[in-house]
C-alpha cells in the first residue's frame, strides 16, 4: 500500500472550496471536505480506483465525490500524490497533468 500525499496546489483548492462553502453553511463545508478527504484516503488501499485521465502522458487517474473530481497521479511505488479538486464548472482540459 502506498501513501496519499496532498499537493500544495490541491490543499489550496480544498481550502477555496471549504471557504466558498462556508459563506452558506459552515457546517456543510465541513462535511463536503471531510468527505472529499474520507474518498482520497480509499486511495491509500485502492490506487487505481479512478478512471484514467486520457489527455495524459502521466499515470493520471480521476475520482469523484458528489460531483468535485479529484485528479490524482500514482507513482510507481504506490504513492498517491493528489494534483487538484475541481468543480465540475471548472474545464479539467485546461491543466497540465
Amino acid at each position: 500500500m502506498g501513501q496519499v500525499v496532498w499537493s500544495e496546489e490541491s490543499q489550496r483548492w480544498l481550502r477555496d472550496i471549504y471557504e466558498y462553502i462556508a459563506e452558506d453553511s459552515p457546517q456543510a463545508a465541513l462535511r463536503t471536505v471531510e468527505g472529499i478527504r474520507q474518498r482520497v484516503q480509499s486511495l491509500e488501499s485502492f490506487p487505481e480506483l479512478g478512471r484514467r485521465y486520457p489527455k495524459s502522458s502521466r499515470h493520471v487517474r480521476v475520482i469523484l465525490y458528489g460531483h468535485y473530481r479529484i485528479a490524482y497521479l500514482v507513482h510507481e511505488n504506490g504513492d498517491v500524490i493528489i494534483l487538484g479538486v475541481f468543480h465540475p464548472s471548472l474545464d479539467i482540459s485546461r491543466y497540465e497533468f
